[in-house]
């Protein structure tokens, strides 16, 4: 499904997959050092988690398990915020705006996890 990149699909599931596949073609362009294939790795990594979570959160065996998998979701949406921010000021200026739509994208699922444990 292609999605507009202002638009936001209301479907979390699907937010959460179109962001780690962003995440991934947003790496497949930056340049190929040693340390960005590191940030790559890890970030290509918590964001596809973010989604991957959220579907077993969804499939949750009761509500113990449930919170569990959000606050996973959580954990790895901020750590995809961290590596992309790393990514963002260790690279050339020609990969900051996207890369900081990806960040604030990391960062609204944060908030919608966090809300999400809070209302438990």
């Amino acid at each position: 499904m292609n999605q507009n990149l202002n638009s936001k699909p209301y479907d979390l599931e699907e937010r959460t997959l179109q962001f780690a596949k962003r995440t991934a073609l947003y790496c497949k362009k930056l340049p190929k050092n040693t340390i960005n294939i590191e940030y790559i790795r890890q970030v290509v990594r918590s964001s596809s988690s973010v989604g991957a979570n959220y579907i077993e959160a969804n499939e949750s065996l009761g509500k113990k398990d449930f919170l569990m998998h959000i606050k996973i979701c959580r954990k790895e949406a901020k750590e995809s915020a961290y590596w992309l921010r790393l990514i963002i000021e260790t690279n050339d200026r020609q990969f900051e705006n996207e890369g900081k739509e990806l960040f604030q994208e990391a960062i609204e699922f944060k908030k919608i996890f966090s809300s999400m444990i809070n209302k438990q």
